[in-house]
């Protein structure tokens, strides 16, 4: 788990050509976005995360790199929001919940509803498929099929699968994360 977050920081300081980043780390509610940056944060994973109300802001600094993340919520009433947190940051993260299809359609609805905002051409975008130690959760192609990823084409895009608690897939997450940085 901790060389997923190494490689991270590694991929960050490469596509940026410095020592800080910024990121929006956006999904609908429940997908695993808090999860994510308290993994970042702290190298653990907790079952105990209270759903985000509004934002988390949290700096982080693994080694020469500083990654400044904001944390927005999922739920409907602030996915408004997510535009003004997504504006100027270097990348940002897209995390849906891999073993919810049932939440797909609204999880690529709310997705280009975002990246249609002019302010936001050009911003890398990174899709987690996280949850991925759930049975029966979709694989990568399905979710860029579900997501439509494919129609996006304003700016870099990737989708990769994780789980925020295991170690499954994400040497191939990592593996495109530090080639990235060279």
């Amino acid at each position: 788990m901790a060389n997923f977050f190494s490689y991270l920081f590694q991929w960050f300081s490469g596509l940026f050509f410095s020592k800080a980043a910024e990121i929006a780390v956006v999904g609908l509610q429940a997908s695993g976005k808090t999860s994510f940056v308290n993994v970042i944060g702290s190298g653990q994973w907790s079952e105990d995360v209270v759903p985000t109300v509004a934002f988390n802001f949290r700096k982080v600094r693994k080694g020469n790199v500083t990654l400044k993340i904001w944390d927005v919520a999922g739920q409907p009433k602030f996915r408004t929001m997510w535009e003004r947190y997504c504006n100027g940051v270097d990348a940002i993260l897209f995390v849906v919940d891999s073993s919810d299809p049932e939440k797909f359609e609204s999880a690529r609805f709310e997705l280009h509803q975002l990246l249609g905002h002019p302010t936001l051409s050009s911003v890398p975008l990174l899709v987690l498929g996280n949850k991925n130690d759930i049975d029966g959760h979709a694989q990568v192609k399905d979710l860029i099929s579900a997501l439509q990823l494919d129609k996006i084409t304003d700016r870099p895009v990737s989708c990769y699968s994780c789980s925020m608690k295991s170690q499954h897939n994400l040497d191939i997450v990592m593996q495109w994360l530090s080639g990235r940085s060279h």
